[in-house]
């Protein structure tokens, strides 16, 4: 099959800190609504930080088929569950007609953490014979993917990227290009993460890569802004229904967007810290612009990688200027992570929804809380409100610790 197939956005779902649904977490980053608030979930009066965005009034039971399948597996499987489950009833599939031409790929950055820890103090406490026979299916960061897969029976690809917080981007792309090479028809493509336990605040912040804001949460994710002290745990997930363009048209459906460019690379550099200039950033996003036959003066919004840190936003900024010229500051940019917080291995997916949102209702979420840049951090960064404009195009940036660097371009469908 040609490797030209062209791949639409048929269908979206998201759980996140600002809803359970697409359209609440549209409706809150348009108000420039923050979903950062003190840690409900575990007790952290004794950790450095005690703010993220945490997905509140959740109840799995809901989505699952089997009811009992929730003991029997971690959150961050739940929140991929209900995902799936709304981007499937967004793009009209009550049935899967074709289950080997329907993929799934959905990645974690870290997996089952609080399977880990729980399992780990039930050993400690009580022995190897009170480990539960569940713990490693819980706990390996594929498992979402397969649960999703056995929820709509879906026999195709399947596998789960792990790249820290580039993973669900690299999980669409790699359903775009496997549209496109003829492996499939259609996939569920994104990420889910739930970190929010002791090991996984405690690790962050004795990387003193969290805020420490905790007496004003809601004001502590600020990309860009000169008081930035880190970025502020978040979790959810979210799935797109990537669909070759004429399998779409066939059935019907109503198409989003399309997917029209995707870039990656790898810094080889360093663990955690970006290149100071972001050479390889700037790769990702002329392979994924080159791909998209697109010049760059057409990109209409950047959804940035934007975390609130003080090394990583600087270097972003970078890469664009570098990559866009004198464009870089004509061209909108946002963080949307200074309302969600930051999602790990499903920010990639999050924002790409949100590229979709721009695209389709000409409005670009803000930056909130970005009072005083920093400095070098001199683009249009959209502050404090949401602004209207014309988006045909947009590029969504992530980059995750391990030197990982993605790019999609989404643009405005045109048959």
């Amino acid at each position: 099959m040609s490797s030209n197939r062209r791949v639409v956005i048929t269908g979206m779902g998201a759980i996140t800190p600002l809803g359970h649904d697409v359209p609440t977490l549209w409706s809150n980053l348009i108000a420039g609504k923050s979903g950062i608030g003190p840690i409900t979930l575990f007790d952290c009066a004794k950790f450095d930080c005690r703010i993220a965005g945490e997905v509140r009034d959740f109840d799995p039971v809901k989505f699952f088929k089997v009811p009992k399948d929730v003991r029997r597996s971690d959150r961050f499987v739940h929140l991929a569950i209900a995902a799936a489950k709304g981007a499937m009833a967004d793009a009209g599939f009550s049935e899967v007609k074709d289950p080997e031409r329907f993929g799934c790929i959905i990645g974690s950055g870290i997996g089952g953490l609080k399977t880990t820890e729980d399992q780990h103090t039930n050993y400690m406490e009580k022995g190897p014979g009170r480990i539960s026979p569940f713990m490693i299916p819980m706990l390996i960061t594929n498992m979402a993917g397969g649960m999703v897969a056995m929820e709509h029976g879906l026999q195709g690809p399947s596998y789960a990227p792990v790249s820290a917080c580039a993973t669900s981007a690299h999980s669409v792309g790699e359903a775009w290009r496997l549209i496109r090479e003829g492996d499939a028809d259609v996939f569920l493509a994104g990420g889910s993460e739930s970190a929010i336990v002791p090991l996984g605040i405690g690790g962050f912040a004795a990387m003193k890569a969290l805020s420490t804001r905790n007496d004003d949460p809601t004001r502590a994710s600020r990309p860009w802004d000169k008081d930035r002290d880190g970025f502020v745990m978040g979790e959810g997930a979210g799935i797109v229904v990537l669909e070759e363009l004429e399998h779409a048209k066939a059935r019907g459906a109503n198409i989003l967007a399309e997917v029209a460019g995707y870039g990656m690379t790898t810094d080889a550099y360093h663990m955690s810290a970006p290149l100071p200039n972001h050479e390889q950033a700037q790769r990702s996003m002329r392979i994924a612009i080159h791909k998209a036959g697109i010049n760059v003066s057409e990109v209409d919004y950047i959804n940035a990688h934007g975390t609130s840190t003080p090394v990583g936003d600087v270097a972003e900024v970078r890469a664009v200027k570098a990559v866009m010229g004198d464009y870089a500051k004509r061209v909108p940019v946002s963080s949307t992570k200074s309302m969600t917080g930051h999602l790990l291995g499903a920010a990639g997916v999050v924002e790409t929804i949100v590229c979709v949102k721009s695209i389709q209702t000409g409005i670009i979420a803000p930056t909130i809380n970005l009072d005083n840049p920093g400095e070098e951090c001199d683009l249009d960064f959209v502050p404090h409100t949401a602004r209207e404009a014309k988006v045909r195009v947009a590029l969504n940036n992530s980059f995750g610790f391990g030197g990982h660097n993605v790019t999609l371009v989404v643009r405005a469908f045109e048959g």
